[in-house]
């Protein structure tokens, strides 16, 4: 940072204030912390199921710990060694002299060893917070709306907080460190995160639509028990997968886009900057394309802190017309509320400090986009819109037509919502597209800037879905039998707060799915620059070869790897949902082992929740490994036989298949759910058909098991992994230039096939149950 001449003393100022709003955020975050912990946690009876789900929790987390570890231990050695096999970049070398192999080696692993280490912290210190906080919301709930959703909302909001304390702090610091060179590490800094947030997707997803589908055929569809009853063996499994799936493996998802498109936008800023000055541009501010996307995401952070601090305000609020109705509106005005001041702000910022108002507009658009995925997304997924009401009344033709029904929806949705990303690319290609190719895909780093500038609010939101649907379940458990006034008034206030929060989480998602396209189109264009910077290099060292400066597709080789890109997403999807699958079988013969031990069924005897929670914890570790080796060493073997522009096409192909598909599954998912609910809602009368236990509902329940894996184990998985292959490719495209022996290719290629084709082998075995059960079960009624 301090060896780039060209900035003025506010530009040198500004990375130090963007730490000090690093440092803000995370003492926000601490501060909501003594605010929840402070709260009482209920009856003995709440305690003891808690303690049932944090026990599971923990063991969940521990387990995968030491099933990641190893791993992340030989990528951080590959990493090291591979700045020696390719030369660091131009700028790395005049900065460090001959010093700037092994600088940039130990920055690169350093950095990644941050990103992992940042990215673990925020998923399981997240998913720990949520815990805490979910039995606190119930007994809160004796008392008041206000007082639960304050809880829920704020336990959240500590998750958010974290994300954006610690992406801004990481990013800022290797800026500092390195600065014209920081793409260098940064690439190690975004590797770090996006692979530990697949490590988490994939395992917490497994986990938690496991013991979800599960418990719901046995217990919903055979036995006709409500959901969360204390009878069924796999209750506290399924309570302890929202934990690990919701809360941890979505907080590190949105976690490594926030990391990742910042790096993007940096990468890009510094290769206009570098553009500029190989042309003789003579611009007065050039450092405003690395400090602009660094000074939004500090107003961000801020937007972000008013806006979620006022959501318990809104619902009482003095002025009866701003005044909010219900959880899910005080959460989108505060969400407004942070959004107008970002906007606000970034085109003060614009027209005071970069002279442009085109650089407000892209925060705006970025703002914009992210704003307008929550009509999109509740179209097509809230139970009062006409493609939810269409799945409910097909569930009288059964599981059939409900399930063709659903599909029709999700894949008229993932249509709009690529529409609505596209519409943002040519809005950004009409602001920049008379200064060049490079400021264009500038301007899409950007609107990624703008999406994510509000992460707190997006994942205080998301975590607010599972601690309220926890809470829910911890309040089912406890309270079964009891009638009184207070108990039916706490459990309405559960069911509205937990409703909310099905719809908060179908737009997370969407808002994390289309910020991981805007993520990895930005890595994209930075791919094509990063290869034509090194193969420049090499050429001017007297070597012969082409400058990569765009992706041919009309090339052959190129358009194999755009094919087998935009196939990988299937497989993929398939083998987390077939790991999803099995499972669940295997749970439901438990469950329904369980069913046959007298007294379970009649509250008598107490289930062994334990078998439940072994499985789904098994099942999910066996995938990880063998999922994540499938994201980074295939990009590696279509780069190695078909060469770096065909891994380009291979690029492209992951991204549009990957978004597409990944929509379909999250809004599929989520309409089949809230339809089951919808039937739920209804009157029971058997000979009408209507309500719980109906055949409607039954054909309601197929529907929604059917999409459990796709929108919360399947779809969000894609997110990290799309990144995860860029990244890789990015890292390992200089690499692949200097390899000019055929041999060594083709050899190197056919060694890492055997590991693609061990790790197929091993996501078909079957399940190893491991020992960790929660030793702490609840009684039963």
């Amino acid at each position: 940072m301090f060896q780039m001449t060209n900035l003025n003393d506010f530009e040198r100022l500004v990375p130090w204030l963007v730490i000090a709003v690093a440092i803000i955020s995370l003492l926000y975050a601490w501060f909501l912390r003594t605010l929840v912990m402070k709260k009482d946690k209920g009856t003995e009876k709440m305690q003891q199921v808690w303690n049932a789900i944090r026990e599971g929790a923990d063991a969940y987390l521990n387990r995968q710990l030491r099933t990641i570890l190893p791993l992340i231990g030989v990528l951080a050695i590959a990493l090291f060694l591979s700045v020696y096999v390719a030369p660091p970049s131009l700028e790395a070398r005049e900065m460090f002299h001959d010093n700037a192999t092994i600088i940039v080696a130990i920055g690169r692993t350093i950095a990644f060893i941050l990103g992992a280490s940042f990215s673990l912290i925020v998923g399981q210190y997240g998913m720990r917070m949520a815990v805490q906080a979910n039995v606190r919301v119930a007994s809160a709930s004796r008392r008041s709306f206000n007082e639960s959703l304050s809880i829920a909302y704020y336990a959240g909001t500590i998750t958010g907080m974290l994300t954006d304390g610690l992406g801004l702090l990481g990013g800022t610091i290797i800026f500092i460190v390195f600065g014209k060179a920081a793409p260098d590490a940064l690439l190690g800094f975004g590797f770090g995160g996006t692979l530990l947030a697949l490590f988490m997707r994939v395992g917490g997803g497994i986990y938690t639509k496991a013991a979800d589908v599960g418990a719901d055929l046995v217990g919903k569809v055979e036995k006709d028990i409500p959901e969360d009853d204390p009878r069924n063996a796999a209750v506290v499994a399924d309570l302890v997968g929202d934990n690990v799936g919701d809360c941890a493996g979505m907080a590190a998802d949105i976690f490594e886009s926030y990391e990742v498109t910042i790096v993007s936008a940096l990468i890009l800023g510094l290769a206009v900057m570098a553009a500029e000055e190989a042309a003789g541009v003579a611009d007065a501010n050039p450092a405003r394309w690395i400090i602009y996307p660094l000074m939004i995401r500090g107003v961000g952070v801020i937007s972000s802190i008013i806006g979620t601090f006022t959501v318990p305000i809104w619902e009482r609020f003095p002025i009866k017309f701003l005044r909010a109705h219900d959880a899910e509106e005080a959460m989108f005005r505060s969400y407004e509320v942070s959004s107008v001041i970002t906007i606000v702000t970034a085109f003060i910022i614009s027209f005071f400090y970069e002279g442009d108002w085109r650089f407000g507009a892209l925060t705006a658009i970025g703002v914009g986009l992210a704003v307008a995925f929550n009509p999109l997304t509740s179209y097509f997924t809230a139970t009062n819109k006409p493609p939810v009401k269409e799945i409910v009344k097909q569930t009288k033709g059964g599981p059939a037509t409900t399930i063709l029904s659903g599909l029709a929806s999700g894949y008229e949705s993932t249509v709009w919502a690529l529409l609505v990303i596209v519409v943002s690319f040519v809005l950004a290609l009409l602001l920049f597209q008379n200064d060049g190719p490079l400021y264009v895909l500038y301007a899409v780093s950007m609107i990624g800037i703008g999406m994510l500038s509000h992460t707190g609010n997006n994942v205080a939101m998301d975590s607010y879905g599972p601690i309220s649907d926890n809470a829910n379940g911890i309040g089912e458990m406890a309270w079964s039998g009891m009638e009184d006034e207070n108990t039916k008034k706490a459990r309405q206030i559960m069911a509205d707060l937990d409703a909310v929060g099905n719809t908060t989480k179908a737009i997370t998602k969407g808002i994390a799915i289309a910020s991981a396209v805007i993520a990895a189109v930005s890595l994209f264009a930075s791919y094509i620059t990063d290869v034509g910077r090194v193969q420049a290099q090499l050429l001017a060292s007297g070597q012969t070869m082409e400058v990569l400066s765009a992706i041919r597709v009309s090339d052959t080789t190129v358009f194999i790897g755009l094919l087998l890109g935009g196939a990988l997403p299937w497989l993929f999807s398939s083998l987390s949902i077939r790991s999803v699958s099995r499972a669940a079988g295997l749970i439901v013969e438990e469950v329904r082992r369980q069913f046959r031990i007298p007294g379970v069924m009649e509250g008598t005897v107490k289930p062994d929740y334990g078998q439940a929670v072994g499985i789904s914890t098994a099942s999910a570790q066996k995938e990880l490994v063998p999922l994540a080796l499938i994201a980074v060493l295939v990009p590696i073997i279509v780069g190695l036989v078909l060469g770096v522009e065909a891994l380009g096409g291979f690029l492209a192909g992951i991204i549009v298949s990957g978004q597409l598909l990944a929509v379909f599954m999250a809004n599929t998912g989520g309409a089949w759910d809230n339809a089951k609910k919808s039937v739920e809602d209804e009157p029971r009368d058997l000979i009408a058909n209507t309500g719980k236990g109906s055949e409607r509902h039954k054909a309601a329940v197929v529907g929604d098991t059917v999409g459990d894996p796709l929108k919360d184990t399947a779809g969000p998985a894609l997110n990290p992994m799309i990144k995860v292959v860029n990244l890789v490719s990015l890292i390992i495209a200089p690499i692949l230039v200097t390899i000019q022996s055929d041999v060594v290719r083709y050899v190197a290629a056919l060694v890492l096939l055997v590991g693609v084709v061990w790790a197929l082998s091993q996501s078909k075995k079957e399940v190893t149950l491991g020992e960790e059960k929660p030793s702490v079960q609840p009684a039963a009624k």
